[in-house]
């Protein structure tokens, strides 16, 4: 029996072994963006305290953030790394490109608003983002289903994320 190399049955285009040290690299990566916005985020201090929020805003995301973008970061590089091994799957680059773009879209959004504290250029940044996170994660469904769900709490987040930036952005 003959199996097509781009079907959901199909093992041989997917790397036989794990690869770890690159499964390494994909939650390095990540957790290297992650660990860039919390750095920027720590580094506000007064200025967005002082900002107008909405009521639903987290008091003191401090304590909490922290885990839950470690958590993510490791499932956003799970979630590549699982596309990666499809070696052969016709959409396996794209689906890479579209993780790049979102991963790139994630650290700028975080140099625009937590960095140079520009609102509005931040929410651009983040629509941008939420773009390519929904390209991603259509990509991903393509190539492998769970590398696609990894990606939904994701993708959750920065949709909180943006409805807190477009507060703001109104309010201030």
């Amino acid at each position: 029996m003959k199996i097509p190399v781009g079907g959901s049955t199909s093992y041989r285009g997917r790397n036989y072994r794990p690869n770890w040290l690159a499964l390494a690299g994909f939650v390095s990566l990540a957790l290297a963006v992650g660990l860039l916005g919390g750095r920027l985020a720590s580094s506000t201090g007064p200025w967005y305290a002082s900002l107008v929020k909405p009521a639903w805003a987290p008091a003191s995301p401090d304590r909490w953030l922290g885990p839950i973008w470690t958590v993510l970061c490791i499932m956003m590089g799970t979630a590549a790394w699982l596309i990666w091994r499809e070696r052969y799957h016709r959409v396996r680059n794209v689906a890479l490109l579209a993780y790049a773009t979102q991963l790139s879209l994630n650290a700028a959004w975080a140099a625009v608003f937590l960095g140079a504290k520009n609102i509005g250029a931040g929410l651009f940044a983040i629509a941008c983002l939420w773009l390519s996170l929904v390209w991603a994660l259509r990509e991903f469904a393509a190539v492998r289903t769970a590398a696609a769900w990894l990606l939904v709490p994701y993708l959750g987040c920065v949709s909180i994320a943006a409805a807190l930036n477009l507060s703001i952005w109104r309010h201030n």
